[in-house]
């Protein structure tokens, strides 16, 4: 049979009618769903940084709070049909700044949520917070509105090196915001950069003795990168070599073992029984829907798997969402850009992944990865048995070159 190819909504086409065209037959078998995260987009900020590609938004006049919220109600159930009967494992706030919600609206939005959705027992719920955005109790209102883990987007401890990324936070103001999450959550994460502006290992490596002395059950630490359409893409700062940025990784990878850290993906490491399960699903290829104002979704049906976009700009996305149309536009992943759509994510994990899920999670055969497998472990970028493919540590360190090896 045929493959039917999925043109763009262009925000025109009805749930209903969306239905229709992902339960089509098609060329792909996929036995059972995978599991099911769900990702809110909230695209406030104080000011946008230097370095963001995200779609995020100066506040201007306050955050509307209120109509947001029915909004995403209304985004929410017109999704329903299309993860009917399935239970949500993971629940991702993010940004933009979160933080900028009052504990009071994002009560409200973990109740309408959990009015429409199934979630699985101790389903996690992770806020993305930022410093200088709470007062003194905040963290721990969030905490009581159901959120379970937090996630502080601190970057470093260094004032210079905080304006030079164009932080609205300073280091005291990082520190008394991590102070306040250790003592009302359980489990939170500490984000950190590394090759910052001017940034020398010795700076690095105060940065996450300063981190790690906070003693957190999870750290993400991620490379500046210079992105397209961005202020630092018109105005490029200095930044370390690549061999300078080598060795700071390296004494990343060794500080946080050191710790009790385990390095269990590229960018992120975490005590035991502290992984974040939402990215964790991300990275295994598991299903997530996404609502809020450019938000991405990606759902698999018994024969195809189909990526969502919803209206980027937040006033035109809370008309089209009361109105029932927020995607923009939607498509099928073509069949021959599977395997390289998930290999680009369960790479990222040190430990690899099951062949058996490739299968489960694509609807394809073992076969469309053999000859680029043989390939990676020809190189020594990757190691497998019959049952388990895992990234080499020359893997991990070539990881773009390795996740190239499956292009189309």
């Amino acid at each position: 049979m045929a493959e039917i190819p999925i043109s763009p909504a262009a925000g025109v086409e009805n749930t209903t009618d969306l239905l229709a065209r992902y339960m089509r037959p098609g060329v792909l078998r996929l036995s059972a769903m995978p599991p099911l995260s769900l990702y809110v987009h909230l695209p406030w900020c104080l000011k946008k940084c230097p370095y963001c590609d995200f779609n995020s938004h100066e506040q201007k006049g306050g955050v509307p709070e209120a109509p947001y919220l029915e909004a995403l109600r209304a985004d929410l159930e017109a999704a329903l049909p299309f993860i009917w009967g399935r239970r949500v494992h993971s629940i991702f706030i993010g940004g933009g700044t979160p933080s900028l919600f009052s504990p009071a609206s994002i009560d409200q939005l973990i109740t309408d949520i959990r009015a429409r959705l199934p979630l699985e027992p101790g389903c996690e719920i992770t806020l993305e917070a930022n410093p200088g955005t709470f007062e003194r109790d905040r963290f721990r209102g969030y905490r009581a509105a159901g959120v379970t883990r937090l996630s502080i987007g601190v970057q470093s401890f260094n004032d210079e090196k905080l304006q030079a990324i164009g932080r609205v936070h300073d280091a005291a103001q990082a520190r008394a915001a991590v102070e306040e999450a250790r003592e009302a959550f359980d489990t939170f994460n500490i984000d950190l950069m590394y090759a910052l502006p001017g940034q020398t290992p010795d700076e690095l490596k105060a940065d996450l003795q300063q981190a790690l002395a906070f003693k957190p059950p999870h750290l993400s630490i991620y490379h500046l990168t210079i992105e397209a359409n961005t202020f630092f893409a018109k105005h490029p700062p200095q930044v370390p070599d690549d061999d300078t940025a080598f060795d700071m990784l390296d004494i990343i990878t060794e500080q946080a073992a050191a710790n009790g850290l385990d390095r269990y993906e590229v960018s992120a490491f975490a005590r035991t029984g502290h992984r974040c399960v939402h990215n964790l699903n991300y990275w295994q290829f598991g299903d997530y829907l996404g609502i809020g104002a450019g938000a991405h979704s990606k759902l698999s049906f018994p024969h195809r798997v189909v990526r969502q976009t919803r209206y980027r700009d937040p006033a035109k996305y809370m008309d089209q969402a009361l109105a029932g149309a927020a995607i923009t536009q939607d498509e099928e992943v073509p069949r021959d850009q599977l395997p390289f759509e998930f290999m680009l994510n369960v790479l990222r994990l040190k430990e690899g992944f099951e062949l058996a899920r490739f299968t489960e999670r694509t609807g394809l055969p073992l076969t469309a990865l053999r000859k680029a497998l043989d390939e990676a472990e020809a190189k020594g970028w990757l190691t497998r048995d019959l049952q388990w493919a895992q990234p080499t540590e020359r893997g991990f360190d070539f990881l773009s070159d390795l996740q190239a090896l499956f292009l189309p």
